[in-house]
């Protein structure tokens, strides 16, 4: 076979697909979840503190490792196996603990992270979640009965997933000890893996659920704030209409406004998408467990369709409103921008006409001066020539008076003359 070179992230793309197995559970046994975010600019953290994090809890047990710049992990500290996985805004831990536990949802099952180490945290618990897996009685009002006592009623789902192979149930709502509950009952027939597959989507479900109403936390945040823009912009945009209002002061408020509504916009827009990807993956995660009622209890996607689909519709609708906002104030600026300028242009032109005129009556003046000018300039003239000719007055018997009269008509002329070709050469 020909050799060839291969791409030198053939082997890791290829790998990172197995990278993450679902971890083989068997019941009786619990699992124990939690989801560690930074409360500000999550995304572009130090993800070392992640890893060092993550060794530390190693440590503490003398487990291996993980390889550097690592996304994930999988291994066994002490009694318990182990899973951590680095995403985009948070990590998770998550410990499996195989034998069961005679008291169900017992919050020493958390103690498997020091409370020490859960302090020294690079970020704040976004949700902790409590698995507790058994066999699945023969009857149902068993599980029942069990449900009724672990959860509240009023909000509790409950299904069978994936072709009869468990039963789940979850009310998502926080217990005394800080965490959430799931119950997961297994049939005689179902695999080690897809127990732990029905574990980790659980977990997933309720993290990518919390994540996700980020997005309507700052949806609520947001809202006094569009409430007050959008009555300030329908309010500029009817002064728009008015005569007396400053189609310049309108203006520069619109500016003011879209200015501030493109700083909202690029704040919130990586939350806006985060929040719809998040709500993406809480549906695929809840059809990919293939749902069938149990009894006449909701199911997750009921449950989720009831109350989360709401918070999820909010999220949608700011997002629109805040780009609609911003078109809006952008077309009314373009609009009257338009105004100023034919303002500006009518102003123009009276400015022209003004100056036209000014320039008229300039040369009007200039006339005026010139033809005083070329009286003056004659009786000067006239009064030399006199003074010249006085003694061709003796030498002809003419008198001075006579001589300064025959002279002044063609002295008058001659200035004349010289002035219109003074001024035809400037022009």
């Amino acid at each position: 076979m020909p050799s060839i070179t291969d791409h030198p992230l053939r082997y890791k793309l290829a790998n990172e697909l197995h990278a993450r197995p679902f971890p083989s559970m068997e019941a009786p046994c619990s699992a124990v979840y939690i989801a560690i975010k930074r409360p500000n600019d999550a995304v572009s953290r130090d993800r070392s503190e992640d890893l060092r994090h993550l060794t530390d809890l190693l440590d503490r047990h003398g487990a291996p490792h993980p390889q550097p710049g690592a996304t994930h992990y999988y291994g066994q500290i002490g009694r318990h196996w182990i899973k951590w996985e680095q995403h985009t805004e948070f990590v998770t831990y998550t410990a499996f603990i195989k034998e069961g536990t005679e008291r169900p949802f017992d919050p020493a099952g958390f103690d498997v992270f020091p409370s020490d180490w859960l302090d020294e945290a690079p970020g704040q618990r976004i949700t902790s979640v409590m698995v507790h897996v058994l066999p699945r009685p023969e009857d149902d009002a068993e599980i029942e009965q069990s449900l009724e006592s672990w959860f509240v009623s009023e909000s509790l789902a409950v299904a069978n997933v994936l072709d009869n192979a468990a039963t789940i149930a979850g009310d998502f709502r926080i217990d005394t000890n800080g965490h959430l509950r799931f119950a997961v009952f297994t049939g005689d027939q179902t695999g080690t893996r897809r127990i732990g597959r029905i574990v980790q989507r659980l977990c997933e479900i309720e993290t990518y659920k919390s994540m996700s109403m980020l997005g309507f936390a700052r949806v609520r945040a947001l809202q006094p704030r569009l409430n007050e823009l959008d009555t300030r912009l329908t309010s500029l945009m009817s002064d728009m209409t008015s005569e007396t209002a400053s189609a310049e002061e309108t203006l520069n408020a619109l500016l003011s406004i879209s200015a501030e509504l493109e700083t909202l916009s690029a704040q919130s827009s990586f939350r806006f998408g985060a929040t719809g990807a998040y709500e993406a993956l809480v549906n695929q995660r809840i059809e990919a467990l293939r749902e069938m009622r149990f009894r006449s209890r909701q199911h997750f996607s009921e449950f989720m369709m009831r109350r989360y689909a709401p918070a999820m519709r909010t999220v949608s609708s700011a997002e629109r409103r805040l780009e609609q906002m911003s078109d809006r104030s952008i077309r009314a600026s373009n609009l009257l921008r338009t105004r100023v300028d034919v303002e500006r242009s009518a102003q123009n032109q009276e400015l022209l006409a003004s100056m036209d005129q000014r320039s008229d009556l300039q040369l009007r003046l200039q006339r005026t001066v010139e033809g005083l000018s070329v009286v003056a300039i004659s009786y000067y003239a006239v009064s030399l020539a006199g003074y010249l000719l006085y003694p061709v007055s003796e030498a002809t018997g003419l008198s001075k008076g006579m001589l300064t009269a025959l002279v002044t008509v063609p002295v008058v002329l001659l200035v004349w003359w010289m002035v219109r070709r003074l001024r035809a050469s400037v022009e």
